[in-house]
Formats: structure tokens, sequence, C-alpha cells
């Protein structure tokens, strides 16, 4: 088991990197948000080899919370590891946290490729496996207007992943107003 890579950071594509370790490039697939934090020559990832008939795929991660929820989505029947990484790339491990804590499937069907049902499923089947250490917080007034927001950039065209990039980058004393936070996630899309 190939449980962490750290190396030399070669090149950055949308749904993976490849790291050099010892002369030789390892191509680590990975969400688009551990992607994302990349921004040094030196990477260390937490992994996961995906051992299937005709492939051996290493995923990487930024924090040992994001490994283990991909462990956790990959042992539901009809979610494998793209499909994990998809909704790790478009929701953060808060995010997921709370909607399953708080039985929100509709946060997680907002997710491209995911389903009502599928949602339903997940939240379902991940209610009693999220680690207690990694309990999130019940959804308050900032959920709910994240929530909002989300609906309001994906109305406007926006896709999940830029809508959820601009939520996550709101600063913390960003006012309680969904119009406000929505002008606030308009000018981080357009900068």
């Amino acid at each position: 088991m190939i449980a962490t890579i750290e190396g030399q950071l070669a090149s950055k594509a949308a749904d993976h990197i490849l790291v050099t370790v010892g002369g030789v490039g390892i191509e680590v697939s990975a969400p688009f948000s551990t992607i994302e934090k990349l921004n040094s020559d030196r990477v260390f990832l937490y992994t996961r080899l995906v051992v299937r008939e005709d492939s051996l795929t290493l995923y990487g991660f930024a924090t040992t919370g994001e490994r283990e929820l991909f462990d956790a989505f990959l042992k539901i029947s009809g979610i494998g590891p793209r499909l994990a990484v998809a909704i790790l790339s478009t929701m953060s491990v808060e995010n997921i946290h709370n909607a399953v804590r708080n039985d929100r499937p509709e946060l997680i069907s907002r997710v491209p490729g995911i389903g009502k049902k599928t949602a339903q499923k997940i939240v379902l089947e991940l209610q009693d496996k999220i680690p207690s250490a990694l309990e999130a917080a019940p959804i308050g007034a900032d959920g709910d207007a994240s929530a909002e927001v989300m609906d309001a950039l994906t109305a406007l065209g926006y896709s999940v992943v830029e809508a959820q990039m601009a939520i996550q980058s709101m600063p913390l004393d960003a006012p309680d107003s969904v119009e406000e936070r929505v002008m606030i996630a308009l000018q981080s899309l357009a900068g």
C-alpha cells in the first residue's frame, strides 16, 4: 500500500499531477481542490492506490480527511473512484460532512454526475461512517447562506466547482446577507 507520496512537482493538469520521486515520474489523480493547493515545487500527498483489473491508479489528497471520505465513498455501491474524486473536487470535506450530518442530499446532488437518488444513498450510508473526530458543526445561517449563494451562482451560469471555489474564498467576516455574499463571490470570480 502506498500511503503517502513526497517529491518534486513536475506538472499539473485539471485532474492529475506528475510527481518525480527518485527520478521516476508518478502520475497521481487528485481532486481539483487538492491540485489548486499545490503552489510549490515540493509535493506531499496522502494517497490511496486503487487496483482494477486493467489499471493501477494512485489517488492523492491534501488531507487525511479527504482520503478517508474517498475511502468511504468507494464502499458505497455505484460510487467509483472517479465519481468520488468528482465529489471531492466540487465540495469541501466540511460541506460534505454538513450535508451528511444534517440530512441534506440536495447539496450533494449538485455535483455533476450525482442524481437525487445517489445523493440520498450517499447521505444514508455515510451518516454512521463519518468519524466523530471529523464531525462538522450543524448547518446554521452561514451554511444556509452558502447554499443560497451556490444556487444563485449556478443560476447565473457558473459551474458548481467555480461556485464552490468562490464560496470557499469568501472572507470570514463576510456579511450575513445573501445578496452581499453573491456580490463578493462574483467579484472573486471576475478577479
